[in-house]
């Protein structure tokens, strides 16, 4: 019965996707949808909400993320089997696919689109790639203090200026990296940050690098506009007499919400999100939620927060108006929910409901569900507008 059901799937699923890639269309309302277990995407057009095609070839995708060139003609793919992928997604085809490492865990694109760099747990540290042609440019490692082990290297994202910054898990440590001169970069590492970070995030203007902790309640917090960097713990101890709960799915960092005035946070073993207050650096407030969170995602205009939850609560969503900060909507969307992606102004959001191979496309502001589209085990969204962000 269940491969009936599968081979049904498949069909209705090349219903949908013999559609339009392989054009010179325009890429500004295009994305991609990540198939997991199948190590395909879907190429997608959010304007009428419909699936273009589908390419295939890319690994393991198990915790895939991507970014975008800055025409948004190309989506580089990072794939947890240490493939580093080149997609066109205006004709569907994989352009080049190297391995670059054993077990990579995302990336990030420079400042002019010129240089690639993935994040490694195998075999650690960060390589970094010139986007046209995927050739090494670099290889830095993140080394652990007393030790000749690279550390797994997470929370790696782009700042101004052809740089990169990123954490070390086992180190302990936030390195920045200038590769302004491919042939000499400049490694800057600030040390003891705080135990385990597990992801990190940065600012929209490139200033401020947040690293959450998983071997403390806390989050470090470097400054990136001074000359003498250091790390400063912000919200240190905040699940200080609570008990903690299994930790099924880390929270992400890149997830995490801000708006001018707030950055709304996923508690670690709780079910809560903190919203802290970005002039202060302080909580402000705690918002209890049905489950515990994995992504609280800001629309663009920073009116509201949509979060999901982990396993094994991952059928909902919650809605959070940012100005009361109080839940206004709870949606029961299925089984797996494991990604949200606004529309570039935030009139609609993506969700990927796994275990129903689906994808729901819901209304922002009446806040239901307009469509639902065929995948095959979808997780991460990315819209092409992703291009023009720092951090993303």
């Amino acid at each position: 019965m269940r491969a009936i059901k599968f081979i049904l799937l498949l069909a209705l699923l090349a219903t949908q996707t013999a559609l339009a890639c392989g054009t010179n269309r325009s890429t500004g309302d295009m994305g991609i949808v990540i198939e997991r277990a199948s190590g395909s995407l879907l190429v997608v057009e959010h304007s009428s909400d419909t699936i273009l095609c589908r390419v295939e070839g890319l690994g393991d995708l198990s915790h895939a993320s991507a970014v975008y060139s800055r025409d948004q003609a190309f989506a580089y793919i990072f794939a947890r089997d240490g493939g580093l992928s080149k997609v066109d997604i205006r004709k569907g085809v994989v352009v080049k696919r190297v391995i670059q490492g054993g077990n990579s865990i995302g990336g990030a694109i420079s400042q002019s689109g010129r240089y690639i760099a993935v994040s490694n747990y195998d075999p650690g540290g960060i390589k970094i790639f010139r986007s046209d042609d995927l050739a090494l440019v670099a290889d830095i490692p993140a080394p652990i203090a007393g030790s000749d082990k690279r550390s797994k290297t997470v929370g790696l994202v782009d700042i101004p200026g052809e740089q990169f910054v990123y954490a070390s898990f086992e180190g302990n440590d936030i390195f920045k990296v200038d590769i302004s001169d491919e042939k000499n970069p400049q490694v800057t590492r600030i040390k003891n940050v705080g135990r385990q970070p597990y992801d990190g995030l940065v600012s929209d203007d490139g200033r401020y690098y947040i690293a959450g902790l998983f071997g403390e309640d806390g989050l470090a917090m470097v400054d990136l506009w001074q000359k003498e960097l250091q790390a400063k713990r912000i919200l240190d101890h905040y699940g200080k007499g609570e008990k903690k709960l299994p930790v099924y799915k880390m929270p992400h960092l890149e997830g995490w919400a801000m708006n001018r005035e707030h950055a709304f946070l996923p508690a670690i073993g709780q079910q809560q999100l903190l919203v802290m207050d970005l002039q202060s650096w302080k909580e402000k407030s705690r918002i209890p939620l049905k489950a515990m969170p994995v992504f609280a995602m800001a629309q663009p205009d920073g009116r509201q927060i949509w979060v999901n939850f982990a396993f094994p609560n991952n059928q909902w969503l919650q809605v959070i108006n940012a100005q009361t900060l109080e839940v206004v909507k709870t949606i029961e969307a299925g089984k797996g929910v494991l990604h949200m992606e606004f529309t570039p102004r935030g009139e609609k959001v993506w969700v990927s409901v796994r275990n129903k191979n689906e994808i729901h496309v819901y209304d922002t502001k009446t806040l239901e569900r307009l469509k639902v589209l065929k995948a095959q085990s979808p997780s991460g969204i990315f819209f092409t507008s992703r291009a023009h962000k720092i951090g993303l």
